[in-house]
Parts: structure tokens; C-alpha cells; sequence
């Protein structure tokens, strides 16, 4: 027992209210964090929202702080993070300066390969200690992981070694960056289709699998029993698209709006003691908004 750990761990807000309760008041630093879920379930939308929500004092749920964001599905959406920013922006005139723009603290990097991943994690250690930004760097996004490993890697023996022996290279530096400069460390997974009837895939358990379902089907997160022992909290969100309705315009309206029902429930939270399942809906609606601003990158 030390000191550090009589101490509560900092969080920051994912910017949903009921996401936040579900995960005991946000994102834990010191720690890695997965979102899974499958394409089009708003993994990314989160990894935006947090990497701004980071920027707000700890007593708005964030921390102060820049983000490093690392994507390795193109392209980035530079149009969606700049509507965040502008509705966070009217959400806290206060904090927001009118001649600031919150997306100048959000450091992009992209990542092509899992081995280009581990190569510039020197980089990354050097940008923590030495970057001079407006705010300190104590947010890390990787969105996603299974990007670099879904198409580079065959299902052959020699492969699978290599590939786990990545996972454990890379996720030992991300853990030893979180305890170190006290990060928030968030990374994407996707999920595959469990084709068997056992309780798990190829009859071993990860998780609460008999209970993940999205889109109907049954899936499972993917990178396997090797990565799912690289994180410390595992996220998983389901998806379901309903009609709600015609909107539009005149009685009968023009058009009928799509909502995605999301059924999100935590597969392993060490920090929480039980998680029931929460129930959140995303609605998707016509913004208008003038992009402006720049990013720094983290490149060098």
C-alpha cells in the first residue's frame, strides 16, 4: 500500500451523462480503457468527445489537459470533431476564450501498422515529457486497435506469436505511460460474429459473452483472449436501428428519421463494484457550421 493509491483516481467525463454514472464518473487515468462495439455504434464520436471534454477543469469532469489522438482508419473525421468543438465551445463560454479553438489541443498522429504502433512510442514518450502545449498531454486515443491487425496478420502459428507478443509490447508501454505521467488511455476494439453455441470463442470465456448481442447477431470482442488480458476496463456497446418516426416538414413530413438505440454495459470494470446495463439513444440530425481552425500534430 502507498500513498498514491489511498488516493482516488482521477476520471474524465466521456460527455454523456449516463455513460459517465455507468463507468463511476468517466474514464480512470493510470489505466486502459476499451470501447468495443461494431462499425457505426459512435466509438469515435466518444474518443472526440473525450479527447475535448479533457480540456475542461476537474470540477466541469475533465482534466485539464491536452489528448493525443492516434487514428488508423482514414480518413479522420476533421468535420465531426469541429461540430463537437463548436457545441462545446456554446456549452462553456467561460472556459472557451472566443479566439480559442479547443481543437488546437488535440494532437493528431496517424498509424498505418501495428509495428509503425510500437515504433513511435519513443516519439510519444519524448512528446509527454517536452511538449510545451498550452495544456499538459495526459489523454491517449488510439481509434482503433484492431485496424492494425484485422488484415496484416494470417491465422498461422507463427503469426498468432508475433501478433500477441505485439499486443503485450505495445499495451506494457501504454500502462507504463498511464502510471508514469497519470494518463487517460483509451483504445477502440470491433467485434466478430460468434459462430459456435459454447460460452465463449473456441469454448474459452472472455467476459460476459452470452449476453452481446448487436444488430441481433452475437459477437464477441475481437484480437482475442491475448489482448483482452492487455486491458484493464472493457466497454462494449450494442447497437440497434429503429424508425422514429417522419420529420421534415407539413403533416406527413419528408422524410423518416433513423435513431440508433444503443444498449451499452460494462463486460469488466475493476474500479466499479457492479454495472447494471444502461439503454442511450443517438440521434443523428442536419448541422451547419463553418470549419475554421487548425491542428497541431504530433509528428515530430
Amino acid at each position: 500500500m502507498t500513498p498514491q493509491k489511498l488516493l482516488p483516481v482521477e476520471k474524465c467525463s466521456l460527455g454523456c451523462p449516463i455513460l459517465d454514472c455507468c463507468m463511476g464518473g468517466g474514464i480512470p487515468c493510470n489505466s486502459i480503457t476499451e470501447i468495443v462495439a461494431e462499425s457505426g455504434s459512435g466509438k469515435t464520436q466518444l474518443c472526440l468527445q473525450l479527447s475535448l471534454r479533457a480540456q475542461l477543469p476537474p470540477f466541469l469532469g475533465g482534466l485539464s489537459a491536452s489528448s493525443l489522438y492516434l487514428y488508423t482508419e482514414f480518413p479522420f473525421p476533421t468535420r465531426r470533431l469541429h461540430q463537437l468543438s463548436s457545441a462545446l465551445q456554446c456549452q462553456y463560454p467561460q472556459i472557451f476564450a472566443s479566439n480559442y479553438d479547443p481543437c488546437d489541443s488535440i494532437f493528431l498522429q496517424s498509424v498505418n501498422t501495428a509495428d509503425q504502433l510500437l515504433d513511435i512510442m519513443p516519439q510519444v514518450e519524448s512528446f509527454l515529457e517536452n511538449s510545451k502545449t498550452r495544456l499538459p498531454v495526459r489523454v491517449i486515443v488510439i481509434d482503433s486497435m484492431a485496424a492494425l491487425f484485422r488484415a496484416e496478420f494470417e491465422n498461422t502459428a507463427s503469426d498468432l506469436i508475433r501478433r500477441s507478443s505485439l499486443f503485450f509490447k505495445i499495451s506494457g508501454k501504454l500502462k507504463e505511460f498511464a502510471k508514469r505521467f497519470n494518463l487517460v488511455v483509451l483504445v477502440t476494439n470491433q467485434v466478430m460474429d460468434v459462430m459456435d453455441s459454447g460460452e465463449g470463442v473456441n469454448e474459452v470465456r472472455i467476459g460476459n459473452l452470452s449476453g452481446m448481442y448487436s444488430s441481433g447477431r452475437r459477437v464477441c470482442p475481437a484480437l482475442g483472449l491475448s489482448w483482452a488480458n492487455c486491458v484493464n476496463s472493457r466497454l462494449f456497446l450494442s447497437k440497434d436501428e429503429y424508425e422514429s418516426g417522419l420529420v421534415g416538414g407539413g403533416e406527413k413530413g419528408l422524410w423518416e428519421s433513423t435513431d440508433k438505440r444503443g444498449d451499452g454495459f460494462t463486460l469488466f470494470l475493476p474500479h466499479i463494484p457492479l454495472v447494471c446495463p444502461v439503454t442511450f439513444v443517438l440521434q443523428f440530425e442536419l448541422v451547419f457550421t463553418s470549419l475554421h481552425g487548425g491542428f497541431a500534430s504530433a509528428e515530430k
